[in-house]
């Protein structure tokens, strides 16, 4: 199989490109810059290319690229920034896509659980409607931004990914030092449900798509047991063997990162794989505890 793949310097990326090149896979590496490896081409997503021959070949797309949500305060020129990004990256790769004669026929195109918004007490799944705010609008725009791609038979699927946990970056790795110094602790009320994943698992779910041709539309790429904010900080201290005492209160959170306080780590997102499991995907991790125990340790 010969994947190309957006976004392979992050989390997810590189650890896909990892994964598929240890099963013998031939991974291409879209990059900004100019190539400096033969596994790499270059593509420009401000001005819609890609190096000519950049899919030929290929089995699938996989794109993950697209400015880090939580990276900075939330000013009206960022949040730009992160609309233009995730959209222009992907009315790039869906228009060569639908353009390509012996080009790729899977598209596997990054998302979040942004779409649902606030869901409070509320369990959902890929049925429920759009909520509000911000990254509501975002991610909205970002997956009808593959419509050239599906209007010409690509077989499309919106990975809904939520909180990705590893030790070596992300939400967890930045927390880490602090849980280890003791200083760690609950987000607000930390009564908040949140929607994560074990990277091992994502990577597993990315490739069990990769081969289902069954499967297309949004799939909520999340362990099947959201966990409250409250224990997960206590989950993340039992794995280091620390108290989790303190409290960072909501008011403190919005002074420090803006808007990002209450679409990000204050929302409520109580969202669960019905999609996956009903494709049969197994999850290694389903629980918090014990991913955290094997991610940590």
């Amino acid at each position: 199989m010969r994947v190309v793949v957006t976004g392979s310097s992050g989390l997810i990326g590189s650890a896909l490109v990892r994964s598929l090149r240890a099963d013998g896979h031939d991974v291409v590496r879209l990059v900004r810059r100019p190539p400096a490896a033969p596994d790499e081409r270059q593509w420009e997503p401000t001005r819609r290319t890609i190096d000519e021959g950049a899919l030929d070949g290929a089995t699938a797309v996989v794109h993950l690229a697209g400015a880090g949500i939580g990276d900075r305060r939330w000013t009206d020129d960022y949040k730009r920034t992160v609309l233009r990004s995730r959209v222009d990256s992907t009315e790039t790769i869906a228009r060569a896509l639908a353009s390509a004669d012996d080009g790729p026929r899977v598209l596997l195109s990054g998302s979040a659980v942004g779409f649902y918004g606030d869901t409070g007490e509320d369990a959902v799944d890929e049925e429920a409607s759009r909520g509000r705010g911000f990254l509501a609008d975002v991610v909205e725009q970002w997956e009808r931004a593959t419509a050239p791609a599906s209007d010409a038979g690509v077989r499309v699927v919106h990975l809904r990914s939520g909180i990705v946990l590893s030790a070596d970056g992300g939400a967890l790795g930045k927390m880490l030092p602090l849980f280890k110094l003791g200083l760690g602790g609950r987000l607000g009320s930390g009564r908040q449900w949140m929607s994560w994943i074990a990277l091992p698992d994502h990577i597993a779910a990315l490739r069990f798509l990769l081969s289902r041709d069954d499967v297309t539309g949004p799939v909520n790429v999340t362990a099947p047991e959201p966990v409250r904010n409250r224990d997960y900080t206590k989950a993340i201290a039992r794995a280091v063997h620390r108290p989790a005492a303190t409290v960072v209160p909501s008011t403190a959170l919005r002074l420090a990162v803006g808007g990002f306080a209450d679409e990000g780590v204050l929302v409520s997102q109580r969202v669960v794989p019905s999609r996956l499991e009903q494709a049969g995907f197994s999850f290694t991790y389903d629980d918090v505890d014990a991913a955290l125990g094997a991610l940590v340790g």
